[in-house]
């Protein structure tokens, strides 16, 4: 078997290390090396977290520890919680994110001071301590705990779980002999393998995100370490819950019964790390220590398998190696970037159960996780949000230091002529440093191409008729429940306001109303074509843009009409266009998540594939940085490029940055904060590409990215600002604060920021008609 298919074995323990002992090092490595470029590209994770001691008592006395001591060599046998939270507030003015509790196994077993102690603290043991030390540090200061308290069963992981984004047990050996007489784990009730398996195997019962490990070089031999990594493997093969595997060093300490015991070497941590990666595969997280190898050797331990550097701590020590401090946040980063990979920050739960923290991670846990998260479950490095009025961050973080082999060879072949597939797609979402730059000038080539230098606005008007609306999606703060029971004031335009609205809009120069609105339990088919009517008789010249899926699915089947029919009254009582909104994300798994009860992604390609069929062009959205992930984002582009292929009815892809301040979901703790600013630019930058040549426009929301991130996406590929709107409320009522008209001079104002021609548009893309009064000259 091939080395980087064995992870997908069900071999023992015997077979794995007989293939791996019959292999040298440098081929392991590099196997090794291969499957961790595969699952995770340049990226290397760290933690930046404070380290709370809560207690350095123990009833076990592993013979290599200098963390455990007793009572009289401490001042106080547990940390107060004053002393906790100034620890945490201290990691919080340093930018930590993470408050790692390490902590001696069940002190209270073994030493009288640590039960009176608990019992003056209100508490019975150290673990109910803990839980009410961690919702502290959780509540009044943000950091995620992650709780490292030695063995525990399904009640221990219950009472906890509320209060911690993880938790962890190092395996460390499953060698049972290195628990009897002369062995490093002799005299240590919990050092038992079977004990801590078992307790392993609880965490993930209890669906906790869970790291362990070895501690390699305490005297076990290389077919015992390939017996625990494969005790791992099918632990987290039933479970799921491993994020992390750490693959720590011994090292010798001053004042232990070990402090003679040979270290290993660095081969021999290379070997285990290579083997880790190997038997675990390449999605799963392989971390070793920075701060137990020289700076010089970290290099190899990447090679080796390593993607996770751990917890590093700008304000702690390291207190269960104290003799080891950790290596300057610099150092880290050069010995990453000399290895070809690049440093990003996580949290305490790892990213893959940072996205799916609603099922990880008890909700007011998961809440946070969530708001503080892009789509790959990384903490968001700028404090932006669509739609909030934030300042455009000047820069975009992650250094790179060339583009990549992958992104390079990807463009190439999009200029080729080859349609990107989704693993393309993700990989282009992906990006930062050079990648991503690479990327946004390539779209911003291509637009240039495509359309030419020349930016261009409608001049429009919104009209939301009502914001009643029958259905429940969880992302909307606009619309409301019912008449009886609604959040907020809840109005219904009759047809007269509706036409006045839309004779105003002409006579202030729009070239179309855009005309939207909920479902109220009293429109039916008939009520969108006396809408057309109004606005038809009030306007008769003006572009009547008007009616998501939702609405025309709505309408035709309260009145019993194949949608061919229905949309065939619809634009011959004066519809001209669809909106493309009500796609939100085209894909059944995050529209059962967040539209449940709405038309599903197949029934909006329908509608359109249907509106196109009987003449009536429409737009395409999507709406994004909520609970999806980057692969829907793909399916997305992808199915609306096969429409386009097919009908060629899309006028133009507009991506909507979810704003999140007032959306249901979000206020629940079940969905991002948007996302981050780098997403934001590149859905601009990846629809162009995807889309090329086949959508030529790509509108960037003024209302969603302010003027300066409109700015930005303006050279990132896009070539429309969209309509001045004069009455946007669907944005506002999420929170939104970049306004509700942005007119002509404002528009010109944003081209000349970019250096760009600036002309007025017809909804068609057209030169508006000569009105006097109205027309805008190309600047």
């Amino acid at each position: 078997m091939m080395l980087d298919q064995l992870h997908l074995s069900h071999d023992d323990a015997n077979r794995v290390y007989g293939l791996l002992s019959s292999t040298s090092l440098d081929e392991m490595m590099a196997a090794a090396e291969a499957m961790t470029w595969a699952a995770h590209g340049t990226r290397v994770t760290y933690s930046r977290k404070v380290f709370i001691p809560l207690t350095k008592l123990c009833r076990d006395v592993c013979h290599y520890c200098t963390f455990a001591t007793t009572p009289g060599r401490v001042d106080g046998a547990y940390l107060a919680a004053e002393e906790v939270l100034a620890i945490a507030r201290a990691g919080v003015a340093a930018g930590c994110r993470e408050a790692l509790f390490t902590l001696g196994d069940s002190p209270e077993l073994r030493y009288s001071a640590a039960r009176d102690a608990l019992a003056r603290l209100g508490h019975k043991s150290t673990l109910s301590y803990l839980g009410e030390m961690a919702a502290l540090v959780l509540n009044e200061t943000g950091l995620l705990p992650h709780l490292n308290p030695g063995l525990m069963g399904a009640a221990d992981y219950a009472s906890l779980r509320p209060h911690a984004a993880s938790m962890g047990l190092m395996l460390e050996s499953s060698a049972q002999r290195l628990c009897e007489k002369g062995g490093p784990h002799f005299g240590s009730p919990d050092k038992e393998p079977a004990l801590r398996l078992e307790s392993i195997a609880q965490a993930g019962l209890a669906k906790v995100p869970f790291t362990t490990g070895l501690l390699i070089g305490i005297g076990e031999t290389r077919s015992e370490q390939v017996d625990a990594l494969v005790a791992i493997r099918d632990l987290h093969r039933r479970y799921g819950h491993i994020q992390e595997v750490i693959i720590q060093n011994f090292r010798a300490k001053h004042g232990t019964q070990m402090v003679g015991f040979h270290e290993p070497t660095l081969d021999d941590h290379l070997w285990a790390i290579a083997a880790a990666r190997i038997i675990l595969g390449p999605e799963m997280t392989i971390q070793a220590p920075p701060n137990l190898q020289d700076s010089r050797n970290l290099v190899p331990l990447v090679r080796a398998g390593v993607n996770d550097w751990g917890g590093v701590s700008p304000v702690t020590p390291d207190h269960v190696n104290p003799e080891a401090p950790w290596p300057h946040l610099d150092i880290l980063e050069r010995a990453t970037v000399a290895a070809g990979r690049t440093l990003h920050q996580r949290l305490a739960i790892g990213p893959r159960y940072a996205v799916a923290a609603r099922q990880w991670a008890a909700p007011p846990v998961a809440a946070k996780v969530l708001r503080a998260i892009d789509a790959r479950g990384l903490p968001k490095v700028d404090d932006w949000a669509a739609g909030r009025g934030d300042a455009a961050p000047q820069q975009i973080l992650g250094r790179a230091f060339d583009v990549s082999r992958r992104i390079s060879s990807l463009l190439d072949a999009v200029q080729a002529g080859h349609v990107p597939d989704e693993a393309d797609i993700v990989s282009m979402f992906d990006a930062e440093g050079a990648d991503f730059t690479t990327i946004v000038d390539f779209a911003d080539r291509l637009r240039s191409d495509v359309v030419g230098e020349t930016l261009t606005f409608a001049v429009n008007r919104n009209i939301n008729y009502t914001n009643i609306c029958l259905y429940k999606c969880g992302f909307c703060a606009f619309s409301k429940g019912s008449t009886k029971a609604m959040r907020g004031p809840a109005y219904r335009l009759d047809l007269a306001e509706i036409g006045r609205r839309s004779a105003e809009a002409w006579d202030r120069g729009a070239t179309e109303v855009c005309l939207q609105g909920g479902i109220h339990p009293d429109y039916d088919g008939n009520t969108y074509l006396d809408v057309l009517r109004a606005v038809r008789e009030a306007a008769p010249d003006i572009h009547i843009h008007a009616f998501s899926p939702l609405e025309v699915t709505h309408g035709a089947r309260t009145l019993g009409l194949p949608l061919e029919d229905f949309l065939a009254r619809l634009k011959a009582a004066g519809l001209s266009t669809l909106p493309g909104t009500a796609a939100e994300i085209l894909d059944p798994e995050i529209r059962g998540i967040i539209c449940p009860d709405k038309v599903t992604a197949e029934e909006w390609i329908e509608v359109m594939r249907v509106a196109h069929g009987v003449g009536l062009r429409s737009t395409a959205t999507i709406m994004f940085g909520h609970v999806e992930g980057y692969r829907h984002w793909a399916r997305h582009l992808l199915l609306v490029r096969s429409l386009q292929v097919e009908t060629g009815g899309f006028t133009e892809f507009v991506p909507l940055p979810f704003v999140h301040m007032e959306s249901p979901i979000w206020q629940k703790g079940l969905a991002r904060s948007g996302p981050s600013y780098r997403e934001a630019v590149l859905m601009h930058a990846v629809a162009r590409i995807v889309l090329h040549p086949v959508i030529a426009n790509i509108q960037v929301s003024w209302v969603k990215m302010g003027a300066e991130g409109a700015a930005a996406i303006l050279q990132a590929g896009a070539n429309d600002m969209g309509g001045t709107l004069m009455d946007e409320s669907i944005t506002r009522a999420a929170g939104g604060v970049n306004g509700q008209e942005f007119g002509p001079t404002e528009m010109r104002a944003l081209a000349a920021s970019v250096n760009r021609p600036v002309r007025q548009r017809t909804t068609l893309y057209e030169d508006p008609p000569l009105r006097r009064g109205h027309c805008l000259e190309t600047l």
